[in-house]
């Protein structure tokens, strides 16, 4: 935790360094991956579909498409 300019204590979560594109959100990705522990692959979906209206459009669906597809090949590879 930090401290906001008041000198209160400020939650991680609450904050956002780099952009707005999670403060409209019920829960931050970061948070919602970590208390389901889901593994790298998984998160990076869950971040970039979840973010993809508000920041990069189409390039984070294709970044989220292409960690199903690295998910694919680690955990499902073909014979």
């Amino acid at each position: 935790m930090s401290t906001d300019p008041k000198g209160e204590t400020a939650k991680a979560t609450d904050k956002q360094v780099g952009g707005n594109h999670y403060k409209g959100l019920a829960i931050q990705p970061a948070e919602y991956c970590q208390r389901n522990r889901l593994p790298y692959c998984e998160a990076n979906v869950v971040k970039y579909v979840t973010r993809h209206r508000e920041k990069n459009g189409r390039e984070d669906v294709e970044k989220a498409i292409h960690y199903l597809q690295l998910l694919l090949e680690i955990e499902y590879p073909k014979p």
